[in-house]
């Protein structure tokens, strides 16, 4: 076996942790899963199908790695790209089809959900906000593309192209975002679905970005787990292998799904506030405990504060929360109460000492805003969310609690 497949079974084995072998820490290298088939394992995985009229590929590469796929894929098949299929509009998928148009001195077809334009649109207007929380959340500097190879054609619904005399069937989801394709190649078994799967928690609570859609996920996942495919392709992580692993994967991803949106809906309908909503539900334990459905990327409660927003808004049910008071407001009457901010921020680090690491944050963040020129809060903030950040697990929660820790420690000796 080669790297990828190796990776693939010590992940499904468990004889590799997830957490050490990131999903969305690549190999950067091709690897060959079938006749005239290839996966890239990059950032954001690319699948290149080899045909008689040309090269089709699922995904093209993300904006900072596309040349290394086009190299790999370079190694793999020089034929010149007939079709490219974005399944979806994230910066991480499609990008590079560039490098392909300029060898080959003609446009290749590009398609997509007929949404991605409008993602496009919306990612040119939001440029530096989502250069900011990339960075917050990956930890790199801040960046963001400004242009886009936009898609030839588009679909609603279903899409069948014949390349090369063979059937790729494009389909829609509502997933991790609206514009979501899968696709699946009969004459190959193998199936192409995305960020639809990631080998972890489904991205369907992501706290900085839009929507996401975790009931009509899981409603594809079943769709594409009644297909006899023997490969699926990941957006992220390894292939998985084998009909019976993938049909497993796939039920399982749609069983935590369902067992959340369900919790959740249930305590809604009996009028609870999200506050409440959060302490009820509970993810199925032997679910999270699968390789491929740890959270070390979303994690369960941002998928049921998502839940909350596409079903109830954005109000959380406290009153006061309404129209509240502006945060720095509220903290100086705290620190008032506490006898000054520093008073507030030891009685955080004291619970962050006793292991109550959300309260201390609640009660540093308070102390920072009543007095950010203190020296002796900031650093006690600055503790205090880097602790929090060590003990959490998603790379979500980890991004944001390293970016305040570094708010108030601007040198970064304390947040190290």
């Amino acid at each position: 076996m080669g790297r990828v497949r190796d990776l693939a079974e010590g992940l499904w084995s468990g004889e590799l942790d997830p957490a050490e072998h990131h999903p969305f820490a690549p190999l950067l290298e091709l690897e060959p899963i079938g006749d005239r088939t290839a996966f890239v394992s990059s950032f954001a995985n690319a699948t290149a199908f080899d045909t008689d009229e040309g090269l089709l590929l699922v995904d093209t590469g993300s904006f900072l790695l596309a040349r290394q796929v086009h190299g790999a894929v370079r190694s793999f098949t020089a034929r010149p790209l007939h079709t490219a299929v974005y399944t979806h509009g994230h910066v991480d998928h499609c990008f590079g089809v560039e490098l392909y148009e300029g060898e080959q001195q003609r446009r290749a077809r590009v398609v997509a959900h007929e949404r991605v334009p409008a993602r496009f649109e919306r990612y040119a207007l939001t440029r530096g906000y989502n250069a900011c929380i990339n960075a917050r959340q990956f930890q790199t500097p801040p960046s963001w593309p400004e242009s886009f190879r936009a898609p030839d054609v588009t679909y609603a619904t279903s899409l069948d192209l014949e390349v090369g005399g063979e059937r790729f069937e494009l389909r829609h989801a509502m997933g991790e975002t609206d514009d979501a394709t899968w696709v699946w190649v009969p004459s190959r078994a193998v199936v192409c679905v995305g960020d639809l799967f990631i080998w972890a928690t489904p991205n369907a609570g992501n706290p900085q970005k839009v929507q996401r859609y975790p009931r009509e996920w899981a409603q594809a996942l079943r769709a594409i787990a009644a297909l006899p495919a023997e490969t699926m392709c990941p957006g992220h992580g390894p292939p998985i292998f084998g009909r019976d692993r993938v049909r497993q994967a796939l039920l399982e991803t749609a069983e935590l799904l369902e067992s959340l949106v369900a919790q959740a809906l249930r305590a809604m309908n009996e009028g609870a506030r999200l506050d409440d909503v959060l302490a009820a539900v509970r993810a199925p334990e032997h679910l999270l405990a699968r390789p491929y459905l740890r959270p070390i990327y979303d994690e369960p409660e941002f998928v049921v504060r998502n839940v909350w927003r596409l079903y109830g808004g954005w109000w959380d049910g406290n009153p006061a929360r309404l129209k509240p008071a502006r945060d720095r407001a509220l903290a100086r009457e705290m620190a008032a109460l506490a006898g000054g901010a520093r008073a507030l921020a030891e009685r955080a680090a004291r619970l962050a000492d006793e292991g109550e690491l959300a309260l201390a944050c609640h009660l540093a963040e308070s102390a920072w805003l009543a007095d950010p020129a203190d020296e002796r809060v900031a650093r006690i903030r600055t503790e205090t969310y880097t602790r929090r950040m060590r003990a959490e697990t998603s790379l979500m929660a980890r991004g944001v609690y390293f970016a305040a820790a570094r708010e108030s420690d601007p040198d970064g000796e304390a947040s190290r």
